[in-house]
């Protein structure tokens, strides 16, 4: 099974990123076989931006993708959502890619679930 998530809202501020990412990372501890996608677009391009820094205790988007990644995750960033708040030329979480409307349009129709956060 193929799921794609694609999370809109900016990493803090609102728990949407950070409870898409909570589904995604329980995904890939219970069910090793299904095939995660994530598409951050709007302000969740900031997500993937690397060194996150969090006070203690409370969640840290960064490490919650990292995890994401560890368990077989693909992680794509609309591109133009990303230039558009100069986070082009911004170090991303390794693993992360700039992608398209193209394939994000690729994956949906490839996906079996398509879940929007």
């Amino acid at each position: 099974m193929k799921i794609l998530i694609i999370i809109n809202d900016a990493p803090y501020g609102t728990e949407k990123a950070y409870n898409a990412l909570r589904l995604a990372n329980q995904l890939g501890k219970d069910h090793e076989t299904v095939l995660v996608r994530i598409f951050l677009m709007a302000d969740a391009a900031s997500c993937a931006v690397a060194n996150q820094s969090t006070p203690n205790g409370y969640y840290n988007i960064e490490r919650m993708l990292k995890l994401a990644l560890s368990k077989g995750a693909e992680v794509k960033i609309c591109g133009s959502c990303a230039e558009a708040r100069g986070l082009k030329n911004v170090p991303l979480i390794e693993g992360t890619e700039l992608s398209t409307m193209a394939e994000l349009t690729n994956w949906v129709v490839d996906s079996d679930k398509v879940l929007v956060f």
